[in-house]
């Protein structure tokens, strides 16, 4: 661990302060939890933290030590956002970058050949892509494989409709992704709607509908 980083954690494990059981609800949403796939809605809480004045709840002393360790990773950010850094090549070599979002609505699929809640989902996103690209949307699927070959392996099985694009930049990582599958759906370069580990295909539609319609006044 670097000095940076050691430096970092420990401001941030000052800063938090663990909150005495007899004050702690029964039932909430474990933070963690929800930052990830396995939000459960509310259960049971056994742990909490006050972050910069926020109490924050756990389901687990596992997910209150990560918290700890790093409040700021699992905090959910603002919407509209801007998109960070993005600079990856499709299998055809379409470069897709900044410039490539200018003026459009796209799917970032954050995905791997690995994941099984991945693949039980591509069918529906497929559904939506087809549904909307007339209009110009449009779906990337980013594999965080760590070897290309496993990429290639699995489209060999069948191949995909949409781009797909092997994270060779950690681009997953700058996206704060924790689990996969992670979807971003990003409007001229702002990210406008988000899901974790999956979304029911009427909630992403309709998203997709509202991104594709003019802006107010435009």
């Amino acid at each position: 661990m670097s000095l940076a980083v050691l430096v970092l954690t420990i401001a941030a494990q000052a800063a938090s302060q663990a909150i005495p059981k007899a004050e702690l609800p029964k039932r909430g949403r474990c933070v963690v939890c929800a930052a990830t796939s396995s939000d459960h809605g509310e259960e049971r809480i056994v742990a909490g933290l006050r972050y910069r004045g926020t109490a924050y709840y756990f389901c687990s002393s596992k997910e209150s030590v990560a918290f700890a360790a790093d409040p700021e990773s699992f905090l959910p950010l603002p919407l509209p956002r801007s998109m960070p850094a993005f600079d990856l090549s499709d299998g055809v070599g379409v470069r897709w970058n900044g410039d490539a979002f200018k003026g459009r609505t796209i799917l970032v699929d954050f995905w791997a050949s690995w994941c099984g809640p991945c693949h039980k989902l591509k069918p529906m996103l497929d559904r939506v892509r087809a549904k909307h690209r007339d209009r110009g949307f449009e779906m990337l699927s980013v594999s965080i494989d760590e070897e290309a070959a496993d990429v290639e392996r699995f489209l060999r099985k069948g191949a995909f409709p949409n781009p797909v694009l092997h994270d060779t930049a950690q681009t997953w990582s700058a996206w704060r992704v924790k689990t996969i599958p992670s979807l971003f759906l990003v409007r001229n370069g702002r990210i406008v709607a988000e899901w974790v580990g999956k979304v029911d295909e009427r909630t992403l539609d309709r998203a997709v509908a509202d991104s594709l319609e003019p802006p107010p006044g435009g």
